[in-house]
């Protein structure tokens, strides 16, 4: 089964490069964050036309995440913990794979900027909410992905300028400390178990020439269950789709899983 994930920054204005991908990569499951639409602006007949499911929890401009999935699915939206929560930020699928089922969670997790604010208070909220449900659903002993933009820089080889992102949300030792809890949790980050390279990046901000000049961040990750992680056949960052006309900031980063 190959599971890929992209911040795909408005599916709407990218619904031409989101068909091209599932034409040529053929993932058998795309989980999709910032759709920024609401889900009956979602762009779904021109998806499922392509041999798609459809699962979306949108939310009118703004965040948003979708799964895409070639086998029927069974969906849940939305991050337990916080029914105040108005963010659109999770989905949770169950997929037949093979003889068993394959659990994927979607994640848009929250930038925090700046430090110091609610707003930072909120990212490390969230991600003690994404711990506490990990940890119950690893407890079913499933082949379950974690896949998302997690706005979560996990250490120095994955910025192209450590000392200078030292004080922002998505690499302040808080933020890593987080998602280092929730790897301990049992959790393989996938691109990690394939290679200890620096420069692996998944985002290259619009500004500043970042493209050209290879100046990004590793921020989108696919985290593996036990079960999951003995089925990894390997990992690939889509950089082209960063060159494409029109691209988003994000590339896909997908896993292929034996069954």
């Amino acid at each position: 089964m190959r599971i890929a994930t992209w911040n795909i920054n408005s599916v709407r204005l990218r619904l031409d490069l989101v068909l091209a991908y599932l034409r040529d990569v053929s993932p058998d499951v795309l989980c999709l964050q910032e759709i920024k639409c609401q889900d009956d602006a979602f762009p779904r007949l021109e998806i499922e036309a392509a041999g798609y499911n459809v699962a979306v929890h949108g939310q009118k401009s703004y965040n948003g995440v979708a799964i895409l999935s070639k086998a029927p699915m069974e969906c849940a939206p939305g991050l337990p913990g916080d029914e105040s929560d108005e963010q659109s930020r999770y989905i949770e699928a169950v997929i037949p794979f093979g003889p068993r089922v394959v659990r994927v969670g979607c994640l848009y997790l929250p930038n925090g900027n700046p430090m110091g604010t609610e707003k930072y208070a909120y990212k490390l909220a969230w991600m003690d909410r994404l711990i506490g449900h990990a940890r119950a659903l690893l407890k079913h002993e499933e082949v379950f992905v974690l896949a998302g933009d997690y706005n979560v820089i996990p250490d120095a080889r994955d910025v192209y300028d450590p000392a200078g992102w030292a004080a922002d949300a998505l690499y302040a030792l808080p933020t890593r400390q987080k998602f280092r809890e929730l790897l301990a949790l049992g959790f393989t980050d996938a691109l990690r178990a394939t290679t200890d390279e620096a420069k692996q990046y998944t985002f290259w901000d619009y500004q500043a020439g970042c493209w050209p000049k290879n100046l990004g961040l590793r921020i989108d990750h696919l985290l593996l269950s036990p079960q999951a992680a003995d089925r990894l056949v390997g990992v690939k960052i889509d950089r082209d789709m960063r060159a494409r006309e029109k691209p988003s900031d994000h590339v896909p980063v997908r896993v292929d899983l034996r069954d």
